[in-house]
């Protein structure tokens, strides 16, 4: 029987990390988490955990080779978050990936962004070429490159606009468009939708886990389009429309600060044998309940938005 591989995974406290820990260990990986907690005070989970920052050269150097697999989530995520420093962005996002890529000669998982394709009217696969229009973007697709360049086994996924719930520990976020118009919408506060109709392709945040899983059980490299469906925005605030009984909805034709248009196709990693699990409604549901058997006390609270809470976090993250 061969081997499993042993795999760590970095930001594996967070978002995504959470429900990718839980996977991989049900299925019997040997799995550790890497993680400086910026969104969190404690680890719990019964699997090992290092605390440490990825741009921590000393300490990876003597942990990363150990690992035949790194999941490489950490990251400053979010066009507005990254906005906030762009220096700090770009030290995080790029520099910490690249001295990784440069210095690790295992099989490599990357989280990327569909945001590297920035405004795009036509229906884009792998071979469209990025428009990245934030620091966000524009990192993420500099530490593509650098992985693909320095690395012979790399699996990079650009991650559709993510939804729901993922694992039961981790922090939930509630700035992404379908959790937060879900939570306004249960919270009975109005939704603004504007005329732009701009498209996004969704993803629910436990597949990115299960794409990750399917990855490394059938040994796939390369780069992918990783999504479940492409919304307008418009249709978003409808799915949540029939789910909800009369949420407060304005439909405004203003100037919209995110300009980022975009509908991707992802057939090229779902002709390998991958399905996407979880629909819309499955995470609509799953956001509206959580907030309304009040399972998160503050769904207003600053932490569950990735730009407000690292305006608390930020001076820490610059030591």
């Amino acid at each position: 029987m061969k081997k499993r591989p042993k795999i760590l995974i970095c930001g594996g406290a967070g978002y995504i990390g959470g429900y990718a820990t839980d996977l991989l260990s049900e299925k019997g990986y040997e799995v550790a988490v890497y993680d400086n907690l910026v969104y969190e005070h404690r680890y719990q989970k019964k699997v090992p955990f290092i605390f440490g920052d990825i741009r921590d050269k000393k300490k990876l150097e003597k942990l990363i080779n150990k690992f035949d697999v790194v999941i490489w989530l950490a990251a400053l995520v979010g066009d507005p978050a990254c906005a906030l420093q762009p220096s700090l962005s770009n030290e995080i996002n790029f520099k910490a990936t690249k001295w990784f890529a440069e210095n690790y000669t295992g099989k490599i998982i990357f989280a990327s962004t569909c945001s590297v394709y920035g405004i795009n009217h036509d229906l884009i696969d792998e071979t469209a070429k990025p428009n990245p229009l934030s620091v966000y973007a524009k990192t993420k697709l500099e530490a593509e490159k650098i992985i693909i360049k320095n690395s012979k086994n790399y699996l990079i996924f650009r991650l559709g606009t993510l939804f729901g719930l993922g694992d039961d520990y981790s922090r939930i976020r509630l700035d992404l468009v379908v959790n937060v118009l879900t939570k306004k919408a249960v919270l009975r506060e109005p939704i603004i939708i504007n005329g732009k109709e701009q498209w996004r392709p969704l993803l629910h945040v436990k597949d990115v886990a299960e794409a990750i899983s399917f990855g490394i059980e059938n040994n796939i490299r390369g780069l992918y389009n990783l999504s479940y469906k492409n919304f307008r925005i418009n249709d978003i605030g409808k799915e949540i429309s029939k789910l909800i009984p009369s949420p407060k909805i304005k439909h405004e034709d203003i100037p919209e600060e995110d300009m980022r248009n975009y509908k991707v196709i992802s057939d090229k990693f779902k002709n390998l044998g991958w399905k996407p699990k979880y629909t819309i409604k499955d995470g609509i549901l799953e956001i509206a309940r959580t907030i309304e058997e009040k399972r998160i006390k503050e769904p207003n609270n600053n932490i569950y938005s990735n730009a407000t809470a690292l305006l608390t976090a930020i001076n820490e993250l610059k030591k």
